[in-house]
């Protein structure tokens, strides 16, 4: 198959419509008779693999030899009279085709029901190498079988068919391809369809590329070995082919009136055709098409006499050869040669052969052309009963070709308005994508994308990032729908405050991001302030607000090298100065200058905040300790503090102090604060975390961005913050990261029953921050603590694996050093009891079952270490999910255990932690 040698054969059989000679070399390629036959596979053929290229030739080839014989019969590829004519017969049926081909049901004397099989049988082998062609990666390949196939819907006339075959084969022959004989091939195929479609221009172009590439091709020995064509021919088929397409070109601006427009298309034509003659040795079968050429132009240039003895040879050899579609152009050049030096009688001889053989084989143009020399013929003769059958059906073909261009404008416009369809389809779904539907700016994405595209080109931008203060308290106040009409003129405002070049962005919840691109951080301070003090004397009192909104951010000016991640850190970060200090203030870092609040956890990374009391004077240190405004948590110590005051019921429990666990061993950490730790009242303002509110339980009470308050925090003492990713999405996730992230920056946040996308998302997001574990579907962004103590999790393998990754993991982030034994089951119990290393050395147990539930029981009677039992919900059905195994540890005897809900590895791991951090051993 292609380029081989008999692929061309079977090529030249059918353009030459040597039907019977493409069968029999046909038949030596052809394994399967049918694609409705099924094909036994080769012994180390894969399941399901394609049909192979050399398959999927074949099948075109096949293909377009019973198109041509349906052809012959008067029929196209889909069953319809290739004639428009009323009085032809009716379509086939190819329902009854295809009955045949599939069980023989055909009247083998019935010659419509041999039609109707070989239009089935076309049409499954031209889907069949369709798809085999789609389904191969070589773009040569692709574009080569797409060429035939357009050239086969051109000879069953479906125009709309071949022009989208033409399109897309054109779309695969990069300029770049490597020059060859199958390149040069396929060029001179598209051209072809191309010229058959009156797109002459195009199909000039890509026929003069193919003689480029055959040129390129014939400098380098090495392309043509593999092929072992001889490159002089492949040079002179290609010109031959390109000077047939100028004499055309020029043939048809005489036709036009345009002689002087016509001349050097008929020079070029001679001068490609004279070339090839030379190239071509005296037996090949390229010298007859070349020297049609040369008389072709020669006739053209008004040298009819010199024309007329090589045109009469090329009609002879043509004959001999039995090459129709040759014969038929051999005799339309003669024909216009001998009627153009006066010769009509002659004239009309040949012409009407041509017109003849055209009209039989399909060949559009030839059949034109003959028709256009006939009519004229006649017309120069005065014989008008002769000319007008000519002019009607030249007429008839016009009319025709002018219904078809109709058809093809009436598909162009349905096309262009598909494609500005899909135009305005795409940038609505590029707007969705990019911007944010309630404020209707630029969202997230298209901010990390913007800021990646600033530093990349080099850039040096200030980012400013912005949040709204106790946004929480506005929802509270004048609900949802009022706190997005505040988002919204927060936007509005943050517009109006920067320059054109600069964009404001809503990063997520009630924070905004604002580019400025080629700005220090001292210029983007001032324009930040501006607008720090447009939204305090915004009216809001329109949106039914008692308070004004105020706002806080953070700026980081670029420096040379940074990327997003270290840009937007050190702004999130200043941000969250700002919010310590007492919000309603802007706050920036630089390389040069940093104006922070104090004690930041920024210090680390960026050296300490300068002093403002001594840089600023007593006023400033005035504003630094103004009274903290009262925030939702004011209430819930109220509350309290309404309980403790109540004589009857629980006061006298609340009012009785009770030291914590752990305040006898000063080794060991406290669990709690210590008895006379003062009031809320009395805590000094600023900086406040990780709010205790001593002896209460304060239920469904949420308190968000509210001021933080400080009530005898331990030092030493390791909690996490706990995202579960459960039911939420992964931007969710990494909002609720960020913000514990923004209020704890000390402390580890855990996120649990993650997806992997979402771990993933974190690990990307927070880098070197992120501690993960797949297996526990769980990470940790943030410090991790040193370990101390010990926690071995046992567990019986299998399905119980991932509670016992979670305990595991959870007991690592809350500050403990983990050991994991699996697979403790059944003989490998003996062995693990039989060590009693894995005891001794541990502070605090962890066993994970849910078929073995005794294991629990088992490791607790055998050990004084305590024990954290977790039931699984695997098992039998008659566990019923978990209890079974619940029940089962619930009711066991065995003294120093603990039981957890099903399934809650987190409260194991956390339980266990804190037991083994009592113990105060480091390992």
């Amino acid at each position: 198959m292609p380029p081989g040698t008999l692929h061309h054969r079977v090529t030249a059989a059918l353009s030459n419509w040597q039907l019977d000679d493409a069968e029999q070399l046909l038949q030596g390629v052809e394994r399967d008779p049918s694609p409705y036959v099924a094909a036994v596979p080769a012994d180390d053929a894969m399941e399901d693999a394609p049909h192979s290229l050399g398959r999927a030739w074949a099948d075109t080839l096949r293909a377009e030899l019973l198109v041509r014989r349906l052809r012959l019969a008067g029929f196209t590829l889909v069953g319809d009279p290739v004639s428009s004519d009323s009085s032809t017969e009716p379509a086939l049926d190819l329902h009854a085709g295809v009955a045949e081909l599939l069980d023989g049901t055909g009247v083998e004397a019935d010659p419509r029901s041999e039609q109707a099989s070989r239009a089935a049988l076309a049409i499954a082998l031209v889907r069949s190498a369709k798809a085999a062609f789609d389904a191969a990666d070589d773009d040569l390949q692709r574009a080569a079988g797409l060429a035939r196939h357009a050239r086969i819907e051109l000879l069953s006339r479906r125009i709309d068919a071949a022009m989208d075959e033409a399109v897309e084969a054109a779309s695969l022959l990069d300029p770049a391809l490597p020059p060859g004989v199958l390149l040069v091939d396929t060029l001179s195929t598209l051209a072809g369809v191309l010229a058959d479609l009156e797109l002459m221009p195009l199909a000039l172009d890509y026929q003069r590329r193919a003689h480029e590439t055959a040129l390129a091709a014939a400098a380098d020995p090495e392309v043509l070995e593999p092929d072992a064509a001889d490159p002089d021919v492949l040079v002179a088929v290609a010109a031959t082919r390109l000077g047939e397409l100028c004499a055309e070109l020029g043939e048809g601006l005489l036709d036009d009136g345009a002689p002087e427009s016509a001349a050097p298309y008929f020079a070029e034509a001679r001068q490609l055709a004279e070339q090839a003659l030379v190239q071509l040795p005296p037996d090949a079968s390229g010298i007859v098409p070349a020297q049609i050429v040369h008389g072709w132009a020669l006739v053209g240039m008004g040298e009819q006499a010199a024309a007329i003895g090589p045109l009469r040879a090329a009609v002879r050899l043509s004959c001999a050869a039995a090459d129709r579609a040759r014969l038929a152009s051999a005799q339309l050049a003669l024909g216009r040669a001998l009627r153009r030096q006066g010769d009509g009688r002659a004239a009309d001889e040949h012409l009407v052969a041509a017109l003849d053989l055209a009209t039989e084989h399909g060949l559009p143009r030839v059949r034109r052309a003959s028709l256009r020399e006939l009519c004229t013929l006649h017309a120069d003769l005065n014989d008008a009963e002769r000319a007008l059958p000519y002019l009607q059906a030249y007429l008839s073909d016009e009319l025709d070709r002018v219904d078809e261009r109709r058809t093809r404008w009436v598909e162009l416009f349905g096309r262009r308005k598909s494609l500005l369809e899909t135009e305005r389809a795409a940038g609505q779904l590029r707007r969705q994508a990019y911007e944010d539907p309630l404020t209707h700016l630029p969202n997230r994405r298209y901010a990390e994308a913007r800021l990646d595209g600033l530093l990349a080109a080099g850039d040096v931008p200030a980012l400013a990032v912005v949040d709204v203060d106790r946004f929480k308290s506005i929802n509270d106040a004048i609900g949802h729908p009022g706190g997005d009409a505040v988002l919204r003129v927060v936007g509005e405002l943050l517009v109006a405050g920067v320059r054109d070049t600069d964009e404001v962005c809503r990063w997520a919840g009630d924070e905004f991001v604002i580019l400025l691109p080629e700005t220090t951080s001292e210029q983007a301070e001032r324009a930040l302030e501006r607008i720090r003090a447009s939204v305090v004397g915004y009216p809001w009192s329109e949106l039914g607000l008692d308070v004004p909104v105020t706002i806080s951010a953070g700026i980081a000016s670029a420096t040379r090298g940074d990327d997003r991640k270290t840009l937007f850190a050190a702004a999130d970060g200043v941000l969250y100065d700002a919010k310590r200090s007492g919000r309603d203030r802007v706050v920036r870092l630089s390389a040069v200058t940093q104006t922070r609040a104090p004690a930041s956890p920024l210090d680390a990374h960026f050296g300490p905040a300068p002093d403002r009391r001594t840089e600023d004077g007593p006023q400033q240190e005035a504003a630094a300790l103004a009274p903290v405004p009262p925030s939702p948590l004011d209430d819930a110590l109220r509350a309290v503090t309404a309980v403790r005051e109540e004589e009857p019921g629980f006061a006298s429990l609340l009012d009785r102090p009770h030291a914590p666990l752990g305040a006898e061993r000063p080794a060991e950490p406290l669990l709690g604060p210590l008895p006379g730790t003062p009031a809320v009242e009395d805590a000094e303002p600023g900086v406040v975390e990780d709010a205790v509110i001593e002896d209460a339980v304060l239920e469904d009470v949420v308190v968000e961005d509210a001021e933080p308050v400080v009530l005898g925090t331990v030092a030493g003492a390791v909690e996490t913050d706990v995202v579960w990713a459960t039911g939420r999405s992964t931007e969710q996730v990494l909002t609720l990261v960020r913000e514990a992230r923004r209020e704890h920056p000390d402390r580890p946040v855990l996120v649990l029953r993650a997806v992997p996308e979402t771990l993933v998302a974190l690990a990307t997001e927070h880098g070197g921050e992120t501690t993960m574990d797949a297996a526990a579907s769980a990470a940790a962004v943030g410090p991790v603590p040193e370990p101390s103590g010990r926690v071995t999790v046992l567990c019986s393998g299998g399905a119980d694996t991932p509670v016992a990754a979670e305990a595991a993991f959870v007991a690592r982030i809350a500050g403990t050093e983990v050991v994991r034994i699996d697979d403790v089951a059944g003989s490998r119990t003996r062995n693990l009891f039989a060590d009693r290393t894995v005891f001794d050395d541990t502070d605090c147990l962890v066993v994970v079952a849910g078929m073995e539930a005794s294991l629990a029981t088992m490791v607790g009677s055998l050990t004084d270490v305590p024990v954290v039992a977790v039931p699984t919900s695997t098992g039998q059905p008659s566990a019923f999910g978990g209890l079974g195994a619940l029940m089962t540890m619930l009711t066991a005897a065995t003294p120093g255990m603990t039981v957890s809900n099903i399934d809650n590895g987190y409260s194991a791991g956390v339980f266990a932690a804190r037991v083994a951090r009592r113990s105060g051993r480091t390992r």
